[in-house]
């Protein structure tokens, strides 16, 4: 029986998407799912560690965004142009950046881009996959990458029109790892006294790196959603924490459904009696009901769009009727949804 997308729909008011985080960030509600018993219940993040138990190990994604989004224009011409910055191309050159450019089609290889706001120009150099551009900036290299940090703005989803005055609010307390277009936000709400109730009550904690791309938030358009092809992203199972996770008296909670892919990835590579093996590279691993779980016991996570691969990741581990259910509690609950909403904890 194939999975229908139809199946995985639901209706999001967009007054119930977070437009701002909100503070302080373990102040977020907790929806917790249990599949035993189908249970749902209503908490506050911050007591997250009283739903734990000593010897579970909590797993999270360490990537930092880096991604910067400019805006400028085209030379001898008029009209707005955006470029979303992903990451340096260095083996192009060291002022050579990956970026997707909007409108694309009217930026061909050898087009001059101004962007003023950011005090920076560059050149068109060549196409990048997945329909994005080369740009090569004018600068010396550590000034171009100053430039960019200072003087870019924070790339938020296209769903979040408000104004962001702390950047680091879209940035993971533990965020270290440049490499992200978008920010792991089941991470968003952890705060010092979090993990410091964790470490009291016996809560492991171990990290692995998966760069979030925008192939993640891409809707799925076909109907039968074993067709659908998700972008390749760049991550990373160190041996410390294959170690931590192979070794696991407890459950395996991943902290985001990033952390998840890249366990479940790892899990692939995984010899017989282990759960992960340490990897690092591209997974393009596509999760949806029916995937057999090997990695992980659990799962942080925010609520995510209709038609999202993330909500199909949800179904597979907790099952459609249960994920339905717990979405239309959280609807009817007043919960925030998306990237600064609240959040749910599957066990």
């Amino acid at each position: 029986m194939p999975v229908l997308l139809s199946d995985y729909d639901y209706e999001l008011p967009d007054e119930r998407i977070a437009q701002t985080p909100v503070e302080p960030r373990d102040a977020a509600r907790l929806l917790c799912v249990s599949r035993a018993d189908g249970t749902l219940t209503d908490r506050v993040f911050r007591e997250l560690p009283d739903l734990l138990n000593p010897g579970d190990l909590l797993v999270i994604n360490e990537t930092r965004v880096s991604a910067v989004r400019l805006f400028g224009t085209r030379e001898g011409a008029t009209g707005e142009i955006e470029a979303l910055v992903l990451r340096p191309a260095i083996e192009r050159g060291e002022t050579v950046y990956e970026a997707l450019v909007r409108p694309g089609k009217k930026v061909r290889e050898g087009t001059k881009l101004h962007f003023p706001e950011a005090e920076l120009t560059a050149e068109a150099v060549g196409t990048a996959p997945g329909g994005g551009r080369f740009l090569s900036f004018d600068g010396e290299p550590d000034a171009v990458r100053e430039a960019l940090a200072r003087r870019g703005r924070v790339p938020l989803p296209p769903y979040i029109t408000a104004p962001l005055e702390n950047h680091e609010r879209y940035q993971t307390i533990y965020a270290k790892t440049p490499g992200s277009a978008a920010a792991p936000t089941a991470g968003l709400h952890f705060t010092p006294e979090v993990f410091a109730r964790l470490e009291e009550k016996g809560v492991s904690v171990a990290k692995v790196r998966l760069d979030v791309g925008l192939g993640t938030f891409r809707p799925v358009k076909v109907d039968d959603v074993s067709q659908h092809e998700m972008h390749a992203e760049t991550f990373s199972v160190p041996e410390e924490t294959a170690r931590a996770v192979n070794a696991c008296q407890g459950r395996v909670i991943a902290v985001g459904t990033t952390s998840l892919r890249a366990l479940e990835s790892a899990a692939r590579l995984a010899e017989e009696g282990d759960r992960v093996a340490p990897c690092e590279g591209s997974t393009d691993i596509f999760i949806f009901p029916g995937h057999a779980f090997r990695a992980v016991d659990g799962l942080v996570t925010n609520f995510h769009q209709p038609h999202s691969t993330l909500l199909l990741l949800i179904a597979a581990l907790a099952g459609r009727d249960l994920m339905k259910a717990a979405y239309n509690r959280a609807l009817v609950e007043g919960y925030r949804f998306l990237s600064f909403g609240d959040a749910m904890f599957i066990q």
